[in-house]
């Protein structure tokens, strides 16, 4: 039986994507940048790898906050300044937040039968600003963000913090649902639970691991 719920939020309950181009958009208006598509699938492509590497070890948070903007600029040749794009973006993520449908539904009907937990990398004041704009505080029994934390999900430093600040945890119990194979999947195996990949619109071609494509199937499966 499962009753230990670990869940990433990013792609998993939030529509970060949504909130994402939104935030850019907003941010690249205070530099003085029409922020077109080009712009931003270049932003998302730079930041992605960037967050790859973070994963890694290969960079730190800071360092991964003001580097995507510079590269950013380099090669679009924007007149804007990395650093404030970069505090212009932090500052205003707080408030841009876009819950899935039905994802407080969801995490009340978790909480019904066991813990909820969040495991996530995101910045420490934007996560829970958004727990808390999304109303998903009354259905966890705890969050864990990397940056509190200490370390960066997926390393083996976090995957132990969180295992061992859940009370009564038992790795045979719990279970990991997240959008991510590079983060969420490893986390789940050094932490040594089932993992599920989140994949509303379908998981990579040669996945063949535990997939759920909506909340009612990952619930039908545990």
């Amino acid at each position: 039986m499962k009753d230990i719920f670990l869940l990433d939020m990013d792609e998993t309950l939030l529509d970060f994507s949504r909130a994402e181009r939104v935030n850019f958009a907003r941010t690249m208006e205070k530099q003085g940048v029409k922020a077109d598509e080009t712009i931003y699938e270049r932003y998302h492509a730079i930041n992605d790898s960037l967050w790859k590497m973070l994963e890694r070890g290969e960079i730190t948070r800071q360092e991964l906050m003001v580097r995507r903007f510079g590269l950013l600029i380099e090669e679009c040749g924007l007149a804007a300044s990395a650093e404030a794009a970069a505090r212009d973006y932090y500052e205003g993520f707080p408030e841009i937040c876009f819950p899935y449908d039905g994802a407080d539904r969801f995490l009340k009907t978790l909480s019904e039968k066991g813990r909820v937990y969040i495991a996530t990398n995101g910045g420490a004041v934007i996560q829970r600003r958004h727990i808390a704009l999304a109303d998903f505080a009354p259905y966890l029994s705890g969050v864990f963000i990397s940056e509190e934390v200490g370390a960066d999900k997926p390393s083996h430093a976090y995957a132990g913090y969180v295992a061992a600040h859940i009370g009564g945890f038992d790795k045979n119990r719990a279970v990991f649902l997240g959008d991510s194979l590079t983060s969420d999947r490893i986390c789940a195996e050094r932490m040594g639970v089932d993992f599920v990949l989140y994949a509303p619109r379908g998981g990579p071609e040669r996945y063949c691991g535990a997939c759920a494509h909506s909340y009612a199937e990952f619930l039908s499966m545990i």
